[in-house]
């Protein structure tokens, strides 16, 4: 049905252990048995089981009669949740429950279901996945298939070399129906407007602080860009206070010369309260063109087009849900914070129950049957989306956030985790009159965390068109560093801490503190730096100021969509990557951190120094 798309069952894994209550027979007795050649009925009552060992469901599919009760026991060390794949009408899941580590309880919800199979996931650990089966009902509620009813909303363009952006509150319309969500904006838009500039030409942006005093300071990252560590959106100095203005000053140059053509999104980076403001909606993305790109024959205008793509949850009333109302304390400050209670790490994980794309639930956007340009960006503070298009079409990669491939890269997947982008082109022809989702499915090689399963939007193609773009055989990307043999500076991403005095997100065993200088590095020379993560969990490691290659994953050449610029990058449990950088232009502090944005504000990130 047009406007419509149900979600593709999940794979089910994992080792089957029945842990199932007594079965009550006709005659409500447990034991009994029903007349011989009559299936048995299905189990009052059953219980999932959260094994430590892998993070699994056990058993991986459970069965329950209609109106029965789930029972979840978590013996895993991590906390989890048993979260519906299916939506209902408002596009909340059928069930959701959180079940802390070393804790017992009951999926709400499951006693109302009709009868069917429902997939679930882990929404903190989505690697994780099992079917529920309900049998017996004798009604309920079943899935609603997900309905794309409002069109995609396209970010206005700020041009010229000069702009301003207040920073106020104001509703946004991101669900379908019921009232509008009220979310701290750039210009009074969620995502604020895309910013274009050229490079070689500086840009300055200036941001008026218009929020309510409960806000607090601000600060403003340009996420890829090189620029000078007092523009860099510092978390603790140079801030913006409420009622005043900040000018930052973006040359879009690197060693003197234009920089290339880029895919950059700028955020709040205020320290300890990231995830918060990127969370109420203090996002937005800015391109820079160069000549090099404007020559190409890649599709242009309406069909370019940038999606950032996030999630969030909200209460009963569209507002936005605040999932830091209860979150972890701080003990200590700077290097020796720590954290307790609900939420402290590895337990702290902000997602949302509804996808977006440029701040709209489920959108549907008209195109032509014809070529069309993908600027993808995973703005979520926590989730991976691992990205497909329902009917098996490949995405054509040109591109990375940083600047383009050597050669175009086709995929049918793209896993982006939070703060990656990749710039593809994707072909409607022949498409006329059809629906195309574009959805994020299980990868085929899933390891570490693992990507969310869910439909993110539907392309309706109309009829074709003229077409004068063309794929190139070679693109304009940026000339590669030589990178040096040895390895300069190690950063290791780990858990630090303990439960008596509380625990913390380390770079090399250390808190950050916006103090303390963790390496030192001279402008003009060349390093090569080593990206660790010994965690349990999947980081995702941004690294501010230069223009970085990726030299080497895991000791082997890197896949061909990251032999370009790159400014985060995937680090599963027990890999490395090595990276190498010239450091041109700018002296002073600059970050390095984890950008799953709850890791970043407990701890996990560092300062290191460029010096003349």
């Amino acid at each position: 049905m047009r406007g419509r798309y149900r979600a593709a069952a999940l794979l089910v894994i994992g080792t089957v252990l029945a842990v199932l209550a007594p079965t009550l027979g006709s005659g409500g007795e447990a034991g009994s048995t029903v007349g011989a050649g009559a299936q048995a009925a299905a189990p009052r009552s059953a219980t999932l089981v959260i094994e430590a060992k892998g993070s699994t469901y056990v058993p991986a599919t459970v069965t329950v009669g209609g109106g029965g009760t789930l029972t979840v026991v978590n013996l895993d060390t991590y906390d989890h949740t048993v979260t519906s794949t299916a939506v209902d009408e408002r596009g909340e899941p059928l069930f959701d429950v959180r079940v802390d580590a070393g804790t017992t309880a009951t999926v709400t919800g499951v006693e109302n279901l009709a009868n069917g199979r429902y997939d679930y996931i882990c929404r903190f650990h989505p690697f994780m996945r099992g079917t529920l089966v309900v049998e017996d009902a004798t009604g309920g509620v079943g899935a609603e298939p997900v309905a794309f009813e409002q069109p995609l909303v396209v970010p206005r363009v700020l041009k010229g070399t000069d702009v301003r952006i207040p920073v106020r509150q104001a509703p946004v319309r991101i669900l379908p129906r019921g009232p509008r969500t009220m979310m701290w904006t750039y210009g009074g838009d969620y995502p604020g407007p895309t910013i274009l500039g050229r490079a070689g030409r500086e840009s300055r942006v200036t941001f008026a602080h218009r929020l309510p005093r409960r806000a607090g300071p601000l600060t403003t990252h340009l996420h890829g860009d090189h620029h000078a560590s007092s523009e860099d959106g510092q978390p603790t100095t140079n801030l913006i206070r409420r009622g005043s203005s900040r000018t930052y000053r973006y040359p879009l140059t690197y060693g003197g010369r234009p920089a290339p053509a880029s895919f950059f999104f700028y955020h709040d980076h205020r320290m300890d309260r990231t995830a918060r403001n990127n969370w109420r909606g203090l996002q937005g993305m800015f391109l820079v063109e160069d000549a090099a790109s404007r020559r190409l024959r890649l599709p242009k205008g309406r069909r370019d087009l940038p999606l950032m793509i996030s999630e969030r949850s909200f209460t009963s009333g569209n507002a936005l849900a605040n999932p830091f109302a209860d979150g972890p304390t701080m003990h200590g400050h700077h290097g020796t914070m720590s954290f307790t209670g609900p939420g402290s790490p590895p337990d702290d994980h902000t997602v949302g129950s509804h996808v977006i794309v440029n701040g709209r639930y489920a959108p549907y956007h008209r195109v032509s049957a014809t070529r069309h340009r993908l600027r993808l960006l995973n703005a979520a503070p926590f989730t991976a989306y691992n990205l497909s298009l329902s009917d098996g079409r490949p995405f054509v990669q040109v591109g990375t956030g940083s600047g383009f491939l050597r050669t175009p890269v086709v995929r049918t997947e793209i896993n982006l985790g939070p703060a990656q982008r990749a710039d593809v082109v994707v072909d409607f022809t022949g498409l006329s009159g059809q629906d195309v989702v574009l959805e994020s499915v299980p990868a085929q090689d899933e390891r570490g965390t693992g990507s969310r399963t869910a439909p993110i939007m539907q392309f309706r193609v109309g009829r074709p068109a003229r077409d004068p773009s063309r794929l190139p055989s070679r693109l304009p990307s940026p000339k590669l560093v030589r990178a040096p043999a040895e390895v300069s500076k190690t950063w290791t991403f780990d858990l630090g801490g303990g439960k008596r005095h509380g625990t913390f997100w380390a770079v090399n065993g250390k808190a950050f503190d916006p103090d303390r200088p963790d390496h030192r590095v001279r402008l003009g020379t060349t390093e090569r730096w080593r990206l660790r993560n010994t965690s349990d969990m999947t980081h995702y490691v941004h690294i501010h100021a230069e223009q970085w290659r990726t030299v080497s994953r895991d000791g082997n050449r890197p896949p061909p969509w990251e032999r370009a610029l790159e400014d985060t990058w995937r680090l599963d449990p027990g890999e490395y990557v090595d990276v190498a950088a010239r450091f041109l232009d700018h002296a002073g502090p600059f970050m390095i951190h984890c950008h799953m944005l709850d890791h970043e504000d407990h701890g996990m990130m560092a300062r290191f120094d460029v010096v003349r």
